[in-house]
């Protein structure tokens, strides 16, 4: 490993503890992920996605209201982004006589 590839590492190393020094503590209540309103003062996503689940998507189930309809695009784009890699992966490692 060359000098450069150690000052490199020793950088990226200090910039992780820098920035998970600077992180909320686990289960703050004032964490960003906890607020109900942004810094602007209007609702967050979270707080829409919990009031209005049961209404939007008829469903009690937040977690699928929250992934089947308001991001079920982006859960579809997921999914196909895996199953692409799947099958490259199969037409990879398939064996041909």
């Amino acid at each position: 490993m060359r000098l450069r590839d150690l000052f490199v590492l020793a950088g990226l190393a200090a910039v992780l503890l820098y920035a998970v020094g600077h992180l909320p503590s686990r289960g703050d209540p004032a964490a960003p992920a906890h607020r109900r309103t942004s810094p602007v003062g209007t609702p967050g996503a979270g707080t829409y996605y919990l009031e209005h689940a049961l209404e939007d998507a008829a469903t009690p189930n937040v977690v699928t209201a929250v992934l089947a309809d308001y991001r079920s695009m982006d859960t579809l784009g997921e999914t196909l982004v895996v199953f692409t890699g799947g099958v490259a992966c199969v037409l990879i490692l398939r064996r041909r006589p």
